[in-house]
């Protein structure tokens, strides 16, 4: 067979082919060959071992999310299978393309109950874009293409491929390895908006007196910040966003509200989305959080929804104009009908009514933040965050505590992709994994992730890869001795009957120090800020444990705990 290799080998090359540069991963028996492969051949990409194979999925995620690229990680058959799935479905929910590929038991033992046998392609079928188990050594370069096809076309999203042992030493030939440049990065193949519909919607929205628009994670996928910010300003148009739509606008932007909805929303930002006359949805769900379990829009609020996914249109409201497309393509169309259109468009008066409520809801922040207090509290920790953060610092939290304080009050000065959270499915022990994904993507920009101590347990031995890696992370651990967020809701929802919510206080700095970071234990306000400067001028990776209020004593920026 001419320039035959085996499939281990041409799983290798087709990544290779595909511009794959990172690995994220964790070596099992049915693994054997693929890395041996990995070791054997030339082929430019970095593999970085992983501790759990929840991690290199989270790491894979944040990666993506930092580079526009395909995150890919792996592992083997059996527990690894499994192991790796959190990861891949907050990937999928949050429209970022991440493979997976599992290693898996022989083709030959299907059925003989061998030892970590799992129908890997049933376990993974919910949580993907595309799925299959490889039977065949010559499919697997058919079967990569089709993957990376599925993960960077239309609303981007996960793969999974299955890799038996056998078969990673059947011959396959060297001729079928080949990839399309385009799948390389996501979106690609952008569809532009039907006739019509474009200028439809841009006449809807001239025709509103306080129109809003709510952008979601699509306007950053699709790089179509520029254009956004081109359309608010010619029509001095408000723009909020959900969790994931940060970074549509700089959080300085005179336009950007900041987040609305029930995590990170105030009572302040919600004035302006249960006031609209009409919501723009750019990229947005419209789901549970950034409606408030649909609060707002109201009946009557009139609704255009722009989104690349035809099935979110009309999901939740009726909706008057819809617009599916690239969501950068959408807005380029809109602005070249206004370009065109004459006369002088209204200008909403956006600015204006953008610069009171933040006035308000930063004056209600600041009280807190520069207050004396004997215990630290989130908002000290923000506004130090805050102050001490570089322009291009790439900034993870977990869903807990750290979350809604930093949806709510963070200042981050460039448009795109410089906030990550993993609103999809929220799991905990996410953000110390993902910032190393995110360091890997972006190793110039100082990477800072934030967890509870909660969080920190689920993860903390993945500080061994973060050293061995030798990435200048900075992680703020926000230690308050319970699952907060559970805590808080107790307070409210089950009148203050806590149960099984607390456990025994940790020093997280002695344990991420037995590990090698540099690290410190803050317990004094006055102390807070000068930690989190040396932190962030550490050369090598840091771990700042702070003792700080418990949530359900605090202010937090959750709307259903502000009543």
């Amino acid at each position: 067979m001419k320039n035959a290799m085996n499939g281990a080998e041409a799983m290798v090359r087709s990544l290779q082919s595909h511009g794959v540069r990172h690995i994220f991963g964790l070596c099992g028996d049915t693994t054997l060959p693929f890395y041996d492969a990995m070791r054997q051949l030339d082929h430019g990409m970095t593999h970085v071992l992983t501790r759990d194979e929840r991690s290199a999925a989270y790491m894979a995620d944040g990666y993506a999310r930092v580079t526009g690229r395909v995150g890919v990680c792996e592992g083997p058959s059996g527990g690894g299978a499994t192991y790796i799935l959190p990861g891949l479905i907050e990937a999928n929910e949050s429209s970022y393309a991440v493979l997976s590929i599992t290693t898996d038991i022989s083709v030959a033992s299907y059925g003989k109950y061998p030892l970590t046998e799992v129908d890997q392609e049933a376990l993974m079928r919910p949580l993907t874009k595309f799925n299959t188990v490889i039977r065949r050594a010559d499919h697997i370069p058919r079967m990569v293409r089709q993957a990376f096809r599925a993960m960077t076309t239309g609303r981007s999203g996960t793969a999974h491929l299955g890799l038996p042992y056998d078969i990673q030493y059947d011959p396959v030939p060297g001729e079928d390895i080949w990839s399309d440049p385009r799948h390389q990065t996501f979106p690609s193949y952008r569809a532009a908006p039907e006739p019509g519909c474009v200028e439809d919607a841009a006449e809807a929205i001239l025709s509103a007196k306080s129109p809003l628009i709510v952008c979601g994670g699509g306007v950053v996928i699709a790089g179509g910040m520029d254009e956004l910010a081109r359309l608010a300003e010619r029509l001095d148009l408000a723009v909020a966003t959900s969790i994931s739509g940060k970074g549509s606008l700089a959080d300085t932007h005179p336009l950007s509200l900041g987040v609305v909805g029930s995590n990170g929303g105030t009572d302040e930002t919600w004035e302006m989305m249960a006031g609209a006359d009409l919501v723009v949805f750019m990229g947005c769900r419209a789901g549970s959080t950034t409606t408030s379990r649909w609060e707002a829009p109201k009946p009557g609020q009139r609704i255009v929804h722009f989104d690349n996914d035809p099935m979110v249109i009309g999901a939740n409201y009726p909706t008057e104009v819809g617009v599916v497309a690239d969501l950068k393509l959408a807005l380029s169309a809109a602005n070249a009908y206004l370009d065109g259109r004459g006369g002088e468009p209204p200008a909403f008066g956006g600015a204006a009514r953008v610069a009171d409520i933040k006035a308000r809801k930063f004056g209600k922040f600041d009280a807190l933040a520069t207050g004396e207090t004997e215990m630290i509290i989130p908002e000290q920790i923000i506004a130090a965050v805050n102050a001490n953060l570089p322009d291009d610092a790439v900034v993870v939290s977990d869903p807990g505590t750290s979350c809604p304080y930093y949806n709510a009050y963070s200042q981050q000065k460039n448009p795109g992709r410089y906030y990550i959270t993993n609103r999809a499915h929220g799991a905990l022990g996410y953000s110390l994994s993902a910032a190393l994904g995110a360091w890997y993507g972006r190793p110039d920009s100082k990477v800072v992730a934030m967890m509870g101590d909660g969080s920190f347990a689920f993860a903390c031995g993945e500080l061994e890869t973060v050293m061995r890696s030798g990435a200048p992370i900075t992680y703020i651990v926000f230690s308050n001795a319970s699952f907060g967020w559970i805590k808080a809701s107790q307070r409210d929802d089950c009148d203050k009957r806590y149960y099984n919510v607390d456990f025994g206080r940790t020093n997280q700095a002695a344990v991420a120090e037995a590990f090698g970071l540099k690290t410190w234990r803050v317990e004094k306000p006055e102390d807070l800020n000068t930690a989190i400067a040396e932190a962030f001028a550490h050369d090598g990776p840091t771990l700042i444990d702070v003792i700080c209020q418990p949530l359900e004593e605090a202010a937090a920026p959750v709307r259903r705990w502000m009543g």
